[in-house]
């Protein structure tokens, strides 16, 4: 009988179980984990990159910033640091330093004083050349709306509903990767840009489980998965024990002590309490107690009840909204 692939957390803990301060493991999820999207999938245009890092070098890099990550710490300008997006773009800014290939970070185009044209997330050095990488990482739920048009891409939600993977990509492809051509970026760039693409990591949530649903077409086939269910049927989710990752702990599989851990109760007193004043749905690692740690072997967002009622209310919305642009 063959063997069930790796799921996202064991290959992770297998390779990167000896790495213990949270900020180098959520770098080498960066690193390491799989593409969200197809590279190869025609919708992209040839503009979604993927880094080609050589593990073994970049193992002996992290174990050696495991034993000592000040430096990391400083650079990630710790405890300010509250938006998991820039959060990820300086790890990444840490990585690309170390190759040498990071010319600007977070770069800002302006055509006047108050006028922001857009901004470089990374300009890096290939040889001769000078590429733009646009980086990202994404958290969406899947759930299928009435007016995809065929395409699951505009049925990738965001957790507050506030995107969709569709909308978000076509700003990245149409908008974001040409800010190189605006004419306000020329006195910004040192030569010409020769390429320009976009680098995305995250996550993708299912409510049918995490190995049901098929790939959605542009969708790498490897990403990581997740699920989601509503408050009323968490209670069906069988695991040893519950951990509440907090938006800076989103990246990497979770590696904590056992007291972190809640039971059911605790984890069901927790969503009550939550969901009482707040509708931002939950990220919850499901855990098991492995050698005195407890790892992460699932995750899923759990959301309030009307969560679903008011996806379809929201899309809706934005349908009728851009009808009458």
């Amino acid at each position: 009988m063959p063997s069930l692939p790796e799921t996202t957390q064991q290959q992770f803990h297998r390779r990167w179980d000896h790495l213990h301060d949270r900020h180098v493991r959520a770098l080498a999820w960066l690193l390491d984990a799989p593409d969200l999207l197809d590279a190869e999938a025609e919708r992209w245009h040839g503009k979604i990159a993927s880094l080609d890092c050589d593990r073994e070098a970049v193992g002996a890099w992290l174990k050696l910033l495991d034993r000592d990550p000040a430096a990391l710490h400083a650079f990630l300008l710790l405890p300010g640091t509250t938006r998991l997006g820039r959060y990820a773009e300086k790890l990444m800014a840490w990585y690309f330093g170390w190759c040498g290939t990071l010319v600007a970070h977070g770069l800002q185009v302006q055509a006047g004083r108050n006028d922001t044209v857009g901004e470089f997330d990374f300009l890096l050095r290939e040889g001769d050349c000078l590429v733009h990488y646009e980086f990202a990482t994404k958290f969406y739920l899947f759930e299928v709306l009435e007016q995809d048009d065929g395409d699951p891409a505009g049925s990738f939600l965001g957790p507050n509903l506030a995107d969709t993977l569709d909308a978000k990509m076509q700003k990245i492809l149409h908008r974001q990767l040409a800010l190189a051509q605006h004419p306000a970026a020329q006195k910004y760039l040192s030569q010409p840009v020769t390429r320009a693409q976009a680098l995305i990591k995250g996550w993708l949530f299912y409510h049918d489980g995490i190995g049901t649903s098929p790939v959605a077409p542009g969708v790498a086939a490897g990403h990581c998965r997740g699920f989601w269910c509503s408050v009323a049927d968490f209670g069906q989710i069988e695991a040893e024990g519950f951990l509440v990752l907090p938006r800076l702990a989103w990246l990497a599989p979770a590696r904590a002590a056992p007291a972190d851990m809640l039971d059911r109760a605790g984890m069901t007193a927790h969503l009550a309490a939550h969901f009482a004043s707040d509708p931002m749905p939950v990220l919850v690692a499901l855990m098991v107690l492995q050698d005195g740690v407890a790892r992460e072997t699932a995750r899923g967002f759990v959301v309030p009840n009307d969560w679903r009622q008011r996806a379809h209310e929201w899309n809706q919305r934005t349908v009728l909204r851009i009808g009458s642009v």
